[in-house]
């Protein structure tokens, strides 16, 4: 199922370079002193950046469940045995967050069982937003924010998560950027304290065998800082980027606390 067809505007050779590359590659195992709460790889041979979002305490004391949303790099190499274990841990729902650009080049290959989704986050940004990724990820972080349709793309993704009976994985290219922005609104929306979102955002470097200073295959801590203070910029505060942003609802934002939290 598609449900954007918008038509991006960035230039194709723009588009390869902002978001990596993209082939897939085996993922990196995180070092052992990592805080994480459980092995949250999914330990996928053709798939990057592939992670349980869950185990993570939220402020109350609760707990983000796992095995049911998932954080990947795009599908397109994906393994049959790579599938398998996705179908395996009851993907049901795939949200690809790319652009119709990056979805002719690496076409996705979906589990068994599962509905492919297409929310196109950048496809109606400015050109010079995609051209500015070059040297820093700020202006592509606020544009999660500030572009046409890109609080109808995150808002999407969290409406499965809601709706779905079984798993939600979601993607870009490299799995980092607007997958990071996506995780980092859940898991802020569910009581996650801010420093285990960077945590989990950083984990991008670990799990892609690079450095924040590489920004085209890494990512920084300032990016996000980008997006959270568009959020003040652009709606005062995170509560009100869901509710007039994403047009959460209170029982929207109830059910997946509800789903989402043990």
């Amino acid at each position: 199922m598609t449900r954007s067809l918008r038509t991006p505007i960035a230039l194709a050779a723009g588009l390869a370079v902002a978001f990596g590359p993209v082939t897939g590659a085996a993922l990196a195992e995180p070092p052992a002193t990592s805080t994480v709460a459980f092995d949250r790889s999914l330990n996928l041979q053709g798939v990057q950046n592939a992670r349980d979002i869950g185990g993570y305490r939220t402020g109350t004391g609760r707990t983000v469940r796992t095995g049911l949303v998932y954080r990947t790099g795009q599908l397109n190499n994906a393994t049959p045995a790579d599938l398998a274990e996705l179908s395996g841990r009851q993907v049901r729902v795939v949200d690809d967050l790319r652009t119709v650009y990056e979805r002719t080049i690496g076409p996705d290959k979906v589990p068994a069982d599962a509905t492919a989704n297409w929310d196109d986050v950048i496809g109606q940004a400015p050109p010079e937003v995609l051209v500015s990724t070059l040297t820093g990820g700020d202006s592509l972080y606020r544009a999660f924010i500030t572009a046409p349709g890109a609080n109808q793309a995150f808002a999407a993704v969290l409406h499965d998560i809601i709706a779905t009976d079984g798993a939600v994985l979601f993607h870009c290219t490299a799995g980092k950027d607007r997958t990071g922005w996506t995780t980092a609104v859940l898991l802020t929306l569910l009581g996650v304290d801010r420093d285990t979102v960077y945590q989990d955002y950083l984990l991008s470097n670990q799990y892609r065998n690079t450095t924040p200073a590489d920004p085209i295959n890494g990512v920084q801590q300032s990016w996000l800082d980008a997006a959270f203070d568009q959020v003040n910029q652009s709606y005062g505060s995170f509560d009100n980027y869901l509710r007039a942003g994403l047009q959460l609802s209170d029982t929207d934002l109830a059910a997946l606390k509800a789903k989402l939290l043990a």
